[in-house]
């Protein structure tokens, strides 16, 4: 178990069941520490060869699949350890104590998974800048986005040699509408911008930056996420283009399953799909497009940077040949 900076609160109760022992954890840390804020990490003292998983937690109808993607991540030689902030504050502690009880198994096998039981429903929570994270990389995450460890693995990869910026599976974009003379949040088919926390990789020291930079302009951005309970990855990207000057990186992935995203269909995931903020929301677009403008007239500048194509896990050959009377890549030699 990795070892926790920040004191800390927990009980630990060993459980046999079919002789097979189990740790239930039970943390509460205090969400807004002003020692995280005050005392900022040396990068070089966080271990680099793994990653802290932070998984944004609210639904109650979703603890099942929570639980799925939870022990899928802990199951990842990447990850170093999985905190689960639940943003619930009505969310009774019986309920997370069991979701805690039937996390216990990963815990004991692969990368531990602590559940922190926020008191605000506040989205900049999944930015804090947390003690307990000991690692110069984190993975922010939904609770309704699945990715297999191969991808996880492959993206993190990417992050070690792009570490200034936003690796992501998931991309929008902003654009200047000239009918209306303003910016706007959209998908664009050759470029995008943004990268969504569904999955975003970045440098730890990020958080702090987006937690605790000093000046009013970032505390007013903030407030502005709180206002709108939304943007809070519009926000994190419009920080780090500023920053490093350039846009995030997508990245492609072996396996990605949306749960939460609305163009789903069928019963399998509908529970999901209604629990997700884009869901609940018809005007969800046009609340991020007013985000943009805010953060744009508030900053006095654009900073988002646009990216170009994706970095795929596969290299094969491009060229074409023909074989069976068929056009294949050339290196593939067996038809089927």
């Amino acid at each position: 178990m990795n070892k926790f900076r920040a004191k800390v609160i927990f009980t630990l109760i060993i459980i046999s069941s079919s002789n097979l022992p189990r740790l239930v954890f039970s943390l509460r840390l205090n969400p807004h520490n002003s020692n995280s804020c005050d005392n900022k990490v040396d990068p070089q003292t966080l271990q680099s060869d793994q990653m802290t998983v932070v998984i944004n937690g609210y639904s109650e109808r979703r603890i099942p699949l929570l639980q799925s993607i939870a022990a899928r991540y802990s199951a990842s030689a990447s990850v170093s350890t999985i905190l689960i902030i639940w943003c619930n504050p009505s969310t009774p502690s019986q309920t997370l104590s069991e979701l805690s009880y039937n996390l216990s198994i990963y815990s004991t096998i692969n990368a531990p998974i602590f559940i922190i039981h926020e008191s605000s429903q506040s989205l900049n929570s999944r930015f804090y800048p947390r003690e307990s994270i000991d690692t110069r990389a984190v993975l922010i995450c939904d609770d309704d986005v699945e990715l297999d460890s191969k991808s996880i693995n492959f993206a993190f990869n990417i992050w070690k040699s792009n570490p200034d910026r936003l690796i992501g599976f998931f991309a929008r974009s902003h654009a200047y509408d000239l009918n209306i003379k303003s910016w706007i949040y959209t998908i664009s088919e050759d470029k995008y911008s943004i990268i969504l926390t569904k999955a975003m990789i970045m440098k730890s020291e990020y958080l702090w930056e987006y937690s605790c930079g000093s000046g009013t302009v970032i505390e007013e951005l903030r407030k502005i996420v709180d206002a709108v309970k939304n943007c809070e990855d519009i926000l994190m990207n419009f920080l780090v283009a500023d920053k490093v000057n350039a846009g995030p990186v997508l990245v492609g992935a072996e396996r990605v399953r949306d749960w939460g995203d609305a163009r789903n269909e069928g019963v399998v995931g509908k529970e999901e799909r209604e629990a997700g903020l884009s869901s609940r929301r018809r005007d969800h677009r046009k609340r991020r497009g007013e985000c943009i403008r805010e953060f744009h007239r508030i900053l006095g500048r654009m900073p988002l940077r646009y990216s170009y194509g994706k970095v795929v896990n596969s290299v094969g050959e491009q060229g074409l040949c023909e074989k069976g009377g068929k056009l294949l890549f050339c290196d593939q030699q067996v038809l089927k």
